[in-house]
């Protein structure tokens, strides 16, 4: 069933998306609906056919190199002229010249502090008032109710045992970030502080002194009225740590959005956030709630003068890639648009709200634009004069919208200080992400050879490289200072005792931001931004250089290696329940972010990236006989039914084992894999978006 279209300055819009314009969006911009139909049909009309070029250019190379790898297959590699016909085909380009990042009107939370960020799906409303909320989280809450401290709660009640050893580690945080000038927090009697040094201290609340360290606030609540204040000999009842400076409202990889219905929920959410009225009501043990975006905090400086700080995380937006088209604007040749372009138009005109009125996004005036999967700096060019247009069509000052590149393709980053060029008086934010990264490596090198299994992957020396020279090169460009350098997702919510012992390697590697999977885990981060000094590592870390390519291109090929059984049929498992768990609520529910349970029934925080590295894996060994489609069939029915059983409470869920045939979340996987060969540069994309789109189909014609 397609969505009515309406025609508008020749373009075909479906009338959903062309009302919600109309009616909701454009009101408040000043942009009249004829100037807009006629921008964006401009803009489509410039960039559409270039927007194809470029997918067509990742082909093509994409062939040479597959060819490459299949002439000299049984051959020992041979890393000099495997770099040499890189350069020669253009997938590697010469590296600039020396230069400086010249971005400016940047907010504070992007250039000059450190701390986590989140990315939450923007189809939840629930979860995106609680994300941009998540600026300022209780650390008592966060060590209470998780296994940050070795035990659990008691009981349904309080239990003040467990309180006991919320309160020890709190305090002795702070007697690391706030140091008293004499003793300890634990051994504090009153709420007359002295510190070690005056000048942590920044002002009060009602109830709280406030006070600053590594550019971070920490709230120290005294309320002897409270329940854990009336216990507390200085009255302390919580300790509220700064934590989510920033979240990225996502499009792309944690929501199933496949048609103008989706597109507009999830821009109508955009609105709400821009125009600060979102709400959401929901059920909460029987009780109906309303969520709405916190105000700022309020405060008294030590000269009696008053004070606000902002009380929602800065917010950034992140657009779908050049890749995938959307049937919510048809061209004048018929074709869809590029989604990623009708992206940009929608949520740049949308922060109009904000930009032109509230400012209580972006104190400085900018926007941000998360861009994904982007390849290599043609792209990355391509995107910079695309956000020109953009700002000419909507009346903003050049530069105003700023762009993050994810650093999750294998072109851009061999590439990365090109790709930066390419954007270099716009860019807020560079990032490494493993998953995707990964996927592309296979899919990259999928002639080559059979892959190590996935969970080698992470020791492999092209990691090691990668995440090395995206600190380093983002460091010599001048992002110290001026934007992010960002390290990839925890994607375990429930296991923060391992966040708190592990993570704190993306902070000491240099980068100045981290992906959390819940508002709880960035309190829990923010602390590893307290022990360590991001901008120090930075300074420290320039010194380095930057590391050469070579390893950067090493294939992480099983050279000369004899799988057993057992360890094909485990890899198989995993890589079938990874993926069937996923696919399974994307295809029926139009979940695309969630805690899926693995294979070991962890619960993982999951998105689009999670299924490219498995179903490019499985691709793969099926492609170089290390297993046989009867093997991979065998796994996918194996792990149907465990994939059933982990879902059984769920009353929506639809079991696939025994309808392997006809249920198109079986079949979405199937065809991941088998057809994973054929995909563009592994992108999971196509076939969800076509599987999705028959089970919408379907849904609307079975009676109800």
């Amino acid at each position: 069933m397609t969505d009515p279209m309406i025609d508008k300055a020749g373009l075909r819009v479906a009338v959903l998306l062309a009302d919600f314009i109309e009616q909701h969006a454009l009101p408040g911009t000043g942009i009249a609906p004829d100037t807009f139909w006629a921008g964006a049909a401009d803009i489509l009309a410039r960039f559409a056919p270039e927007n194809r070029a470029l997918l067509r250019k990742r082909d093509t190379l994409q062939a040479q190199i597959d060819s490459w790898h299949e002439q000299r297959r049984g051959q020992p590699h041979d890393p000099i002229s495997y770099e040499t016909f890189l350069r020669d085909i253009g997938y590697l380009v010469p590296e600039p010249a020396p230069f400086q990042i010249g971005s400016t009107n940047v907010d504070e939370e992007v250039a000059r502090m450190a701390g986590p960020q989140l990315v939450v799906p923007i189809l939840n409303a629930r979860f995106l008032l609680n994300a941009a909320n998540a600026r300022w989280g209780s650390l008592y809450d966060a060590l209470y109710g998780t296994d940050a401290i070795a035990g659990a709660p008691a009981g349904k009640g309080y239990d003040a045992a467990r309180g006991a050893q919320v309160v020890s580690w709190a305090k002795a945080f702070l007697d690391d970030a706030v140091p008293l000038a004499d003793g300890s927090w634990a051994e504090l009697g009153s709420d007359d502080i002295v510190l070690a040094d005056p000048a942590q201290f920044v002002g009060t609340s009602e109830k709280g002194r406030l006070f600053r360290h590594n550019g971070l606030h920490i709230e120290v609540v005294f309320d002897k009225g409270h329940p854990i204040g009336a216990t507390d000999p200085a009255g302390i009842a919580d300790v509220i740590l700064e934590s989510a400076l920033t979240t990225i409202c996502d499009l792309e990889d944690s929501v199933a959005a496949v048609d103008a219905r989706d597109k507009v929920a999830a821009y109508a959410n955009w609105l709400g956030l821009m125009r600060g009225d979102l709400t959401d009501r929901f059920d909460k043990n029987g009780a109906m709630m309303t969520r709405a975006l916190n105000p700022d905090r309020s405060y008294t400086a030590a000269d009696g003068t008053s004070f606000t700080l902002p009380g929602r995380s800065l917010l950034f937006v992140r657009n779908v890639g050049h890749l995938m088209t959307t049937p919510a604007i048809r061209l004048p040749n018929g074709d869809e648009a590029p989604e990623g372009i009708v992206d940009g138009i929608m949520t740049s005109l949308i922060a109009l709200h904000d930009l032109k009125g509230r400012r209580a996004n972006s104190r400085a005036g900018s926007l941000y634009i998360v861009k994904p999967k982007m390849h290599g700096p043609d792209e990355v060019a391509f995107t910079d004069r695309l956000f020109d247009a953009i700002e000419d069509m909507m009346g903003m000052a050049r530069h105003t919208i700023k762009v993050g590149v994810m650093d999750e393709e294998r072109r851009t980053s061999a590439n990365l200080a090109a790709c930066i060029h390419a954007v270099k008086d716009r860019i807020v934010f560079i990032n490494t992400g493993f998953l995707d990264r990964t996927g592309d490596e296979m899919h990259t090198s999928m002639q080559a050879g059979p892959m190590i299994p996935k969970s080698e992957m992470k020791a492999s020396d092209w990691i090691a490289a990668y995440e090395d020279r995206n600190v380093q090169i983002g460091l010599a460009c001048g992002f110290s200072g001026r934007a992010q350098i960002g390290k990839g997702m925890w994607a375990a919510p429930d296991r923060m005792a391992d966040m708190l012992d592990q993570k704190a390697g993306h902070p000491t590697s240099g980068a100045n931001t981290a992906w959390v999977p819940s508002p709880t885990a960035a309190t829990l981060h923010a602390t590893h931004y307290h022990r360590i000094d991001v901008f120090a590592r930075q300074a420290a870390r320039q010194a380095e250089g930057v590391a050469p390519i070579e390893k950067l291109l090493t294939l992480p090929i099983a050279t000369g290696r004899n799988f057993s059984e057992e360890e094909i049929a485990r890899e198989l498992d995993n890589n079938a329940q990874g993926i069937l768990g996923y696919v399974v609520r994307w295809i029926d529910q139009g979940v695309g972010c969630s805690k899926v349970p693995d294979i070991h029934d962890i619960g993982l925080m999951e998105d689009r990236a999670t299924l490219r590295i498995s179903s490019q894996h499985m691709a793969n060994w099926l492609l170089h006989g290390v297993c046989t489609a009867e093997q991979v069939d065998a796994a996918l029915r194996r792990m149907a039914a465990k994939v059933d059983a982990q879902n059984a409470a769920d009353p929506l869920y639809e079991p696939m084992s025994g309808r392997e045939g006809d249920s198109l979340a079986f079949l979405a996987a199937r065809a991941l894999v088998f057809e994973g060969v054929e995909q563009p540069n592994g992108y999971t994309e196509p076939l969800l978006h076509a599987f999705r789109a028959k089970k919408k189909a379907q849904a609307v014609l079975e009676p109800a």
